[in-house]
């Protein structure tokens, strides 16, 4: 390998990969449909039922939260 091919040139042959793959989806692009949609219930409608801010919630300033962050981590015991 003498290097001529340059560095744009794998990129470039990447990007047609994907973009012919993708072109030529039938059913696959359904496929693709229904995994963004499971992403977007997984990340943005799960977070707000599941996943509430904690520490937002119970300290005002960023001091507060670090200091009950360490606090947990040096102090608790390892069953609580």
């Amino acid at each position: 390998m003498d290097g001529s091919a340059g560095n744009g040139n794998i990129f470039r042959k990447v990007f047609n990969f994907y973009y012919d793959g993708f072109r030529g989806m039938t059913w696959g692009r359904k496929l693709w449909i229904i995994i963004l949609i499971k992403l977007f219930i997984m990340f943005a409608i799960l977070r707000v039922f599941f996943f509430q801010d904690f520490l937002g919630s119970r300290f005002s300033s960023d001091k507060e939260k670090s200091e009950y962050v360490i606090d947990e981590l040096t102090n608790r015991k390892p069953n609580d």
